[in-house]
This record gives C-alpha cells, sequence and structure tokens, in this order.
C-alpha cells in the first residue's frame, strides 16, 4: 500500500491563542488548524469549555516542544461563586446543593485561601480527562457512576483575593501541572462552610508565555482573509516554549554526534536539567539534557535542522 498523501502547509511555529468559552481545546485547534492550512499542529494541555484564555498552539516541528508546555506552571484568573456546589464543580454542570453563604470579611478569605497554598493534596474531579483503568473519568461520570480517586500532589504558588462581593470571590492563581481550579474552588467552599463552584475561568499564563500576545480565532479569520502567509508572522519560534532554560551552542562537529544520537562534552557548560540547544550555523536544533557524567544529551531535536 502506497504511504496516505498528507495535505496542508509545512508550518513551524507557536500561536499564542486566546480560546472562546463553548470550545472544547480540540475545537479550537482544529478551527486554526484548518485557518493555517497546516499538516500538522498540536495543543498543549486541555482547558475545559467553560475556560478561556491562553492555549498554546504548536505547528510543525514544534510540536516537539509541547510536552515542555504540558507539564509547565499555569496561572489563572477565576471567579468562585458561593453557596451551590454543582456535578462538575463549575457552571456546566447541575447544582447539587445550595447553602447560605455567611457574612465574610476579606480577612476570613484571606485566612481560609492561606491554607490552599504551598503543596497540597487534591482529588481530581470524576468530570476530567484523567484514565482510571483505561477509561477517561468523564466517561464514567457521564454513565452515573463515581469511583474513587487517588489524590494527587500539586503546588499552588499563589492564590490571592482580586475581588470580593456577597456570594462571589475573584481569585488569581498560580499552580503547578495537574492542578484542578475546580477542585481549588470546591475545597474552598467546604472550608468557609457554604460550598463553590468556578462561574469564570480564565487563564492568562502558561510556562513562559503571557496574555500579552494572545489572538482570538475572530482575529485570525480577519488575517486570514488577507492571505495565509501573513498569519505565520504571529507565530513564535520554537525555542520560546523553552526560553526559561540555559542555551548551549554547539560546533558543526559537536552538532553532528548529537544528530547521531550521541551525548557530547560541551565545555562550561550546566552540571545539571535541560538546556536549549544551538547549532553555530542553522540555529535552534532542539533540548537536551545533562547526563550524570556532565555530557549532554539529545531529548527532542527538530527535524531538518541538523
Amino acid at each position: 500500500m502506497g504511504r496516505r498523501r498528507q495535505h496542508g502547509r509545512n508550518v513551524t511555529g507557536i500561536l499564542l491563542l486566546n480560546k472562546a468559552a463553548g470550545l472544547s481545546s480540540n475545537e479550537a485547534l482544529q478551527q486554526v488548524k484548518r485557518l493555517f492550512r497546516a499538516r500538522k499542529a498540536g495543543h498543549t494541555g486541555s482547558l475545559d469549555k467553560l475556560a478561556t484564555g491562553l492555549l498554546p498552539i504548536c505547528f510543525g516541528e514544534a510540536t516537539k516542544m509541547s510536552g515542555f508546555l504540558l507539564n509547565s506552571d499555569k496561572h489563572y484568573r477565576a471567579t468562585f461563586k458561593l453557596g451551590e456546589k454543582t456535578r462538575t464543580g463549575d457552571t456546566e454542570g447541575e447544582v447539587m446543593e445550595r447553602r447560605p453563604v455567611p457574612p465574610l470579611t476579606a480577612a476570613q478569605v484571606e485566612e481560609a485561601m492561606a491554607r490552599f497554598r504551598g503543596e497540597i493534596q487534591q482529588i481530581p474531579p470524576m468530570h476530567s480527562a484523567i484514565k482510571q483503568g483505561g477509561q477517561p473519568l468523564y466517561k464514567l461520570a457521564h454513565q452515573g457512576l463515581e469511583v474513587e480517586r487517588e489524590p494527587r500532589t500539586v503546588t499552588i504558588y499563589g492564590f490571592e483575593l482580586v475581588a470580593q462581593r456577597e456570594d462571589e470571590l475573584d481569585v488569581d492563581v498560580r499552580c503547578s501541572k495537574g492542578t484542578y481550579i475546580r477542585t481549588l474552588a470546591e475545597d474552598l467552599g467546604e472550608f468557609l462552610g457554604c460550598g463553590a463552584h468556578v462561574s469564570v475561568l480564565h487563564r492568562i499564563g502558561a510556562g513562559p508565555f503571557d496574555a500579552g500576545q494572545m489572538v482570538s480565532v475572530e482575529e485570525l479569520q480577519e488575517i486570514a482573509a488577507e492571505g495565509t502567509h501573513h498569519l505565520d508572522k504571529l507565530l513564535l519560534p520554537a525555542d520560546t516554549a523553552v526560553a526559561q532554560w540555559p542555551e548551549i551552542r554547539l560546533s558543526k562537529d559537536l552538532s553532528f554526534y548529537m544528530h547521531q544520537g550521541q551525548a557530547v562534552m560541551v565545555p562550561r557548560a550546566p552540571t545539571s536539567g535541560w538546556v536549549r540547544l544551538y547549532d553555530v550555523d542553522k540555529g535552534f536544533i532542539g533540548a537536551g539534557e545533562v547526563l550524570d557524567d556532565g555530557r549532554i544529551a539529545p531529548r527532542r531535536l527538530l527535524a531538518g535542522h541538523g
């Protein structure tokens, strides 16, 4: 059998999409991929349908960097609705329980929030994509099933009160990968004695990226009408996904061995961790990791850059 013909343009780079509410991350990805007429694209970690904001989309060879963004820290602005507990932990689900909201001072709310900063344990919600026995939890939840879930350790770097109304809290959350803001809302609501769910969720940071360069699908559609190539000007280079890592410049010889899959010794290199790899002539070639013996091993190399 012959190979299936692939359609689309070879595009490489990262787009910072401002995802609209009501779309799944995959639906948003497919819209953007069609507008760019791109052969290959992937998103870097799902946002709930309810959620809006920063969803980095990687094209072409930049998809090799997507795993690093998936594992990166995140930054959110959210509104927690007090007094109502829903089936899904957000406004998508039916209200399961209503309780009166006690009069709360900002100091009382701040004191409660302080208990959720740092390293905490979260039980993932049933309406999540985590798999148990090969089945995503949300599929079991749609069948009306609830199963035991193991608590997971996450880190809340910042959890601040931005504004307070009678039954709503606007909060700012900086957190590690795997943190569920819905669970944070529910747990805080329980501690305050009235229950809570997320009514608004907006992501403003993911790894090294922030909301400053986000573009919406509507903006992309306007630009695409002038010609697909105009969209390419919005793409960030692949190495921006790992801009926080130390930079390693490789000679032609070291670059050659790296592309043979060999670890190499580089003078004055860091002694541990991940690094960005650059060929002296060809620019960014991918990600490497420092081994125990000080050599740098190739981990994710971009095709066509060797």
